[in-house]
């Protein structure tokens, strides 16, 4: 089968840091099933694998974390999906990605695909959609009601990059599943304007001091943040704005926190991780097939939308290697998506 993958660290502009390559199909058994993937998106952990984990004893990594495509095969203990089920996921970082045309996939952590869109806009939101989804309800804890819910909280998030992948499904949710107070990050017009366009109640400019945008916008101290990049960066203001015993969960890198500088407010850091139930089996990963098919419902009644930002056309190394290098810009807005081998 096709596949597109590495052997050495490379920077994207290299011509060896992506290669197409040929693999042998794999095969079902037990809890996996067999997709053919037929649409997928890239997302910053592809480039952060690439460049700080060389593949083992010289064999190709393929990778590649969200795919849309059809069971064509499966294993023995599979209940949940059939033979030309078409569905969509975000895999196991710990197996090949998706970046193939063939892809072993755990049933307990995929979806149906949303029949609204298509198989491309599909592949644009199972990672960022987890991961949100976690950011929401696992970490910050906060209220969830049903989408008919006009009730309105106490809540205030705080979402800062949310012009990203992540971001942009996480205002959607945030929209359409709680009652809180929405203020969103963006420092270009452009990202401001996609921000707005998802649901957000207020845009503030995070290349500018926070504390002042969000004292004149008078609705009260932030009780939420879901931080989304350079969270060294920002923690001081965090910390400033953010109501006794508010919450701050993240999703990036920083390489240290003084996180003791919490403990007056008593607030506390929460760090989500979307490949940790099924990186370590646990007991309640079926969450994440659970969540994928709400989103599914969801989206097609209306209450959510894909976030393709470009589709760069066919799965090859060229084209993923255009990817990591927008994705490593960090100028990307929405998702990038590529469709068809």
């Amino acid at each position: 089968m096709k596949a597109i993958g590495y052997t050495q660290s490379l920077p994207i502009t290299d011509t060896n840091a992506l290669v197409d390559i040929e693999l042998a199909q794999p095969v079902a058994t037990g809890h996996d099933i067999l997709v053919k993937v037929d649409a997928i998106s890239v997302n910053p952990v592809d480039y952060k694998i690439r460049q700080n984990f060389p593949a083992e004893q010289n064999a190709p990594r393929v990778l590649g974390w969200d795919a849309v495509g059809e069971v064509v095969a499966i294993g023995e203990a599979v209940t949940q999906y059939q033979l030309g089920d078409i569905v969509y996921y975000a895999g196991d970082l710990n197996r090949q990605g998706s970046n193939a045309e063939f892809q072993l996939v755990d049933e307990r952590i995929v979806g149906l695909k949303p029949k609204s869109l298509t198989k491309a806009e599909a592949a644009a939101l199972p990672l960022t959609t987890i991961t949100a989804w976690e950011l929401l309800f696992d970490h910050l804890n906060i209220t969830k009601q049903s989408v008919e819910s006009t009730d309105t909280s106490d809540e205030v998030i705080l979402i800062t990059g949310a012009a990203g992948g992540v971001g942009s499904i996480f205002v959607q949710i945030a929209k359409a599943l709680t009652g809180a107070t929405i203020i969103a990050t963006a420092s270009r017009e452009s990202s401001a304007n996609w921000i707005k366009s998802l649901g957000a109640d207020y845009i503030v400019d995070h290349s500018k001091d926070l504390k002042p945008q969000i004292e004149a916008l008078n609705i009260g101290q932030v009780t939420h943040v879901a931080s989304l990049h350079s969270t060294d960066t920002y923690l001081d203001s965090f910390i400033d704005i953010l109501a006794p015993f508010g919450k701050v969960a993240l999703i990036d890198d920083p390489a240290t926190l003084d996180v003791m500088k919490m403990k007056p407010k008593s607030l506390s850091l929460h760090i989500e991780f979307m490949f940790a139930r099924s990186m370590f089996t646990a007991k309640d990963m079926i969450k994440q097939s659970q969540l994928l098919n709400e989103v599914a419902s969801l989206i097609d009644s209306g209450y959510l939308k894909t976030t393709v930002g470009e589709n760069l056309g066919t799965i090859n190394a060229e084209h993923i290697k255009q990817a990591h290098q927008k994705l490593e810009s960090g100028t990307a807005i929405g998702k990038i998506v590529l469709e068809g081998f």
